[in-house]
C-alpha cells in the first residue's frame, strides 16, 4: 500500500475527509482535493490540493501536480458532491445544472484525465461515491436523485469498458451519514420550496433531514474505512452499501409496488410534523 498514490475529492469534511485519513492509515500516499483549506489533513501527512471539480484548469492542475511528483495515480475517489433539494418545478435550471456539474460531470471529467495513466500502468481503482438515493427517488429530491442515477449508470458502463485494462470501478452507496450534507440539503429545501404550494411537505422533509442527520446517521469514519477497503482490496465488489438505511431501504423499495411507495412517501411527508413532535417535542420550533 505504501507505493500506491490516491486522489480524493471533496476531502475538506465528511466522507472524503475520513476516506483520506483511512487511506493514509493503510500507508497509501494521499492527495486530498477541495476548495477549502485542509490544515488538519496536512498535519497528518496528507497532501492538500486546491481543487474545484467544476473548473477545467483546476482539474488539470491537480492531476498534473500529482503526476509530476509521483509519476502516476493508482486510486481515484470521486467524492465531491452536494444535495440541492426542492420541488422540480421550483429549482432554477441553473442550480440543477450546477448540481450535475459537481456530482456528475466533474467526477467524469476527472476520470477522463486520470484514466489514460491508469491504463498505461495496467493498474487502477476508481471509486465513485453515489448514494442510496441513486437507487430510488423521493419527492423534493428529483434533481439530486437524477445526478446519482446518472453516476450509477456511468460507473456501470465504465466498469465494463476498462476492466480488461486492469482498472476496477467501484460504487459506494451510502445511507444517511453524520456530515454537513443533511443540513445543507435542508437549507436548500427550505429556501427553494419552503413557501408556496410545496411548503408543507418541504418544511416537514427539511426537519426530518436535520433530525436524521444528527440523531440516527452513521459516523462518516465508517464510510471512510469502507472506501479505503474498496480502494485497496485485491478483488473489490462492484457496490458497497453502508450507513443508516442504505441496504434495507434499497431492498425494500425495489420490491414494493410503485403506487404503494408513492402513497407511503406522500403520507410520510404530509404528517411528518406530527411524527416529529412525538419523537422530539421541540421539532415544531425548529421548522
Amino acid at each position: 500500500m505504501e507505493h500506491m498514490i490516491a486522489l480524493v475529492t471533496g476531502a475538506s469534511s465528511g466522507i472524503g475527509h475520513e476516506a483520506a485519513l483511512a487511506l493514509k492509515a493503510q500507508g497509501v500516499t494521499v492527495y486530498a482535493g477541495a476548495r477549502r483549506p485542509m490544515p488538519d489533513l496536512q498535519d497528518k501527512g496528507v497532501h492538500a490540493l486546491s481543487l474545484d471539480v467544476t473548473d477545467e484548469a483546476s482539474l488539470q492542475s491537480a492531476v498534473g501536480t500529482i503526476l509530476e511528483r509521483e509519476g502516476r495515480i493508482d486510486i481515484l475517489i470521486n467524492n465531491a458532491g452536494y444535495g440541492s433539494y426542492g420541488a422540480i418545478e421550483d429549482v432554477p435550471l441553473d442550480e440543477a445544472k450546477r448540481q450535475f456539474d459537481v456530482n456528475v460531470f466533474g467526477a467524469m471529467r476527472l476520470t477522463q484525465l486520470v484514466l489514460p495513466h491508469m491504463i498505461a500502468n495496467h493498474r487502477g481503482r476508481i471509486v465513485n461515491i453515489s448514494s442510496m438515493g441513486g437507487k430510488f427517488s423521493m419527492a423534493l429530491g428529483g434533481w439530486y436523485h437524477a445526478t446519482k442515477y446518472a453516476l450509477e449508470a456511468l460507473s456501470d458502463s465504465l466498469r465494463q469498458e476498462v476492466r480488461s485494462f486492469g482498472v476496477d470501478v467501484v460504487l459506494i452507496e451510502p445511507g444517511m451519514i453524520h456530515t454537513e450534507w443533511p443540513k445543507i440539503a435542508a437549507e436548500h429545501l427550505r429556501s427553494t420550496s419552503g413557501l408556496g404550494k410545496y411548503s408543507t411537505i418541504a418544511r416537514n422533509f427539511a426537519t426530518m433531514l436535520e433530525f436524521a442527520g444528527q440523531g440516527f446517521a452513521t459516523d462518516p469514519a465508517v464510510l471512510g474505512e469502507t472506501i479505503a477497503r474498496a480502494a485497496t482490496c485485491r478483488r473489490p465488489r462492484t457496490r458497497y452499501r453502508k450507513g443508516m438505511g442504505a441496504l434495507g431501504l434499497i431492498i425494500l423499495l425495489s420490491i414494493t409496488p410503485d403506487r404503494l411507495v408513492d402513497a407511503t412517501i406522500r403520507l410520510f411527508l404530509t404528517h411528518m410534523d406530527q411524527l416529529m413532535e412525538l419523537i422530539r417535542p421541540d421539532a415544531r420550533a425548529s421548522r
